[in-house]
């Protein structure tokens, strides 16, 4: 217990040391170029101990149970004797295919921790509230959690086989740019900045665990090399699937119209 306590200090020593420097800069601002006072001090201060208690959890949350958790799962899915159902099984036996639980397992947390992101439900909110009501919260939600889904499975079956990273982001904003081309105008900026924030608090973690883990049990593969570069094709997917997601709705209204 007594290391718990220890450990939750040392977080909130580094998140004060990280967060006072914004708050310094807001209030200078505020004070010296809008030359204005901040309206509800009170109200501000509360809400900035509320960020800085939230993030000092959700580092130790991270540190304490997602790393590892993120980890032993890769190492659980990518054992040779889990995977033939045989003791003794050794890794070199196994081929791409046999790893079918990586990348099912990484297709289902991604969906999840992108539907569970704060910043895209934030996002999502506000994109149905500006479209007035043309891009649906859900729908939005759905269409980035597929993509998310799709960047984590592809990112596993990269370590996996050891394809450069290169040619999957080239496909991948390929793919992008094609339908940068075809999708309706007014999805385009969602669409990209879709990619974005679904690579944020709840996805990042889990996704670096799992793609370092992954690096770590898989035969020739290095860590630093192999391991990171997921939350690249995490970020990409989202954007070909809203774009997807708005070609299709866009194809649907001009059948029923037609």
């Amino acid at each position: 217990m007594s290391g718990l306590f220890a450990t939750l200090g040392e977080v909130l020593l580094g998140t004060l040391r990280d967060v006072l420097p914004i708050a310094v800069i807001l209030f200078v601002f505020q004070a010296l170029v809008l030359r204005k006072r901040v309206p509800h001090v009170g109200r501000v201060l509360l809400g900035f101990g509320y960020v800085v208690a939230g993030l000092t959890l959700f580092l130790a949350g991270l540190d304490q149970a997602l790393f590892p958790l993120g980890d032993l799962m890769a190492r659980q899915l990518t054992d040779p004797a889990f995977i033939t159902g045989e003791e003794g099984a050794e890794a070199g036996d196994l081929i791409w295919h046999d790893y079918y639980w990586v990348y099912l397992f990484g297709a289902t947390i991604g969906f999840a921790t992108a539907m569970a992101e704060p910043a895209l439900i934030a996002v999502a909110i506000k994109a149905n509230q500006v479209s007035g009501g043309v891009v649906g919260v859900w729908g939005l939600r759905v269409a980035v959690g597929i993509g998310a889904a799709l960047g984590i499975a592809i990112g596993a079956l990269r370590i996996v086989t050891g394809i450069p990273l290169a040619a999957v982001v080239s496909v991948a904003y390929a793919l992008v740019i094609i339908q940068t081309f075809l999708a309706p105008r007014a999805i385009i900026p969602l669409a990209y900045d879709s990619g974005g924030v679904t690579t944020s608090t709840v996805t990042v973690p889990i996704v670096t665990a799992l793609g370092l883990g992954l690096a770590g049990t898989i035969p020739g593969r290095d860590p630093v090399l192999d391991g990171f570069g997921m939350i690249a094709t995490t970020c990409l997917f989202p954007i070909v699937t809203v774009m997807a997601y708005a070609q299709l709705s866009d194809w649907r209204a001009r059948r029923r119209a037609g």
